[in-house]
């Protein structure tokens, strides 16, 4: 594998922001509606999640992703979170362990970086990233995260939308919005685009997000 172009100081930086925000994230989130607003796509998307699927939620934070995936329905056989932020991995395990969509369901927290997953090659039936890809390289974190999906499965990419208030949000917690096109080109060297969104205005993750279905080729 490439050696990463992310420092250590930039993932030292990143890794103790999201340490320090990791108690007050959860709460932001519900406040704004973003699970309820995320449930409610993936739940369209109608995925054939069986008893033995794998899913990978890769730069998963406090949860968010992994919630609204099984607030859709969802029920895989087991959900690996990953994330670099030790403090937002022991918070989505108190919570999972208290929300009735999650309560009783194989979840399992691992420490890494996504350019760098601990995994074998092709091991995954499903992998969900949502924001955290404008922290490292694109292509480099497109590749990684193909590495580890089974061909033809696939993954479901909630990136940051380019926008002014992308700009705004890019100091607050300093990554790289990257533009549509962008992530269009760059998803198309290792997956098959089955569906571009733009969540309605009237959602509330609208405002920050907007959605990629893609198949590993």
């Amino acid at each position: 594998m490439r050696m990463s172009k992310v420092s250590a100081k930039q993932r030292n930086k990143t890794q103790f922001f999201y340490d320090q925000i990791a108690d007050v994230q959860p709460f932001m989130q519900r406040l704004m509606g973003y699970r309820k607003s995320l449930a409610r796509y993936l739940k369209t998307l109608r995925l054939d999640v069986n008893r033995d699927f794998v899913v990978l939620d890769a730069g998963s934070g406090t949860g968010l992703a992994t919630f609204a995936f099984y607030s859709a329905g969802y029920r895989p056989k087991v959900t690996y979170t990953l994330d670099i932020s030790f403090n937002s991995l022991k918070v989505a395990k108190q919570d999972f362990k208290k929300d009735r969509e999650t309560r009783g369901q194989s979840i399992e927290q691992i420490q890494g970086n996504l350019l760098s997953l601990p995994f074998d090659n092709e091991v995954f039936d499903l992998v969900i990233t949502c924001g955290a890809l404008e922290y490292v390289p694109l292509d480099e974190g497109m590749a990684e995260l193909a590495r580890v999906l089974k061909p033809r499965s696939k993954m479901i990419l909630v990136p940051v939308c380019s926008s002014p208030i992308s700009a705004v949000l890019e100091v607050i917690y300093n990554f790289k919005a990257y533009s549509d096109k962008q992530v269009t080109e760059t998803a198309s060297k290792y997956f098959k685009i089955l569906a571009k969104h733009r969540f309605p205005i009237t959602e509330p993750i609208s405002w920050s997000k907007t959605c990629f279905l893609l198949e590993k080729k």
